[in-house]
């Protein structure tokens, strides 16, 4: 993996963990952008919904390497994305690089998380 990615997802992790706790991990951090991108605030969700939220935020990171498009909200403002190109097979390592890179772009260009330094 590579290591300046790993550097910059765990100052993304420290970042977050200040505001919502220690213990974030990635499926946390997919949650969090999923509850963000919903943008519905506070409240309790199913497990469905949960899943659904993980789905959110998979395609809101990877819609800009061109895998996912939005097409626009349900009528209960539920984000829906079309599929552009299938995801190449990747290997579990090669998944979770591709995924940490584009968690740390999204918090970074939604300036969520300001990556200019470095974590010690």
């Amino acid at each position: 993996m590579d290591y300046d990615i790993e550097l910059k997802f765990q100052q993304v992790k420290v970042e977050l963990e200040k505001t919502f706790g220690g213990g974030m991990d990635v499926q946390a951090i997919l949650f969090l952008i999923g509850v963000n991108e919903l943008g519905i605030g506070h409240k309790e969700f199913s497990k469905q919904e949960k899943t659904e939220l993980l789905h959110v935020a998979i395609c809101t990171i990877l819609e800009p390497y061109g895998y996912y498009e939005f097409e626009g909200r349900d009528a209960e403002q539920w984000p829906h994305f079309k599929l552009i190109k299938t995801l190449p097979k990747l290997e579990h390592r090669d998944q979770q690089h591709l995924i940490k890179e584009a968690m740390i772009a999204y918090f970074s260009q939604n300036d969520y998380v300001d990556l200019s330094t470095t974590v010690a």
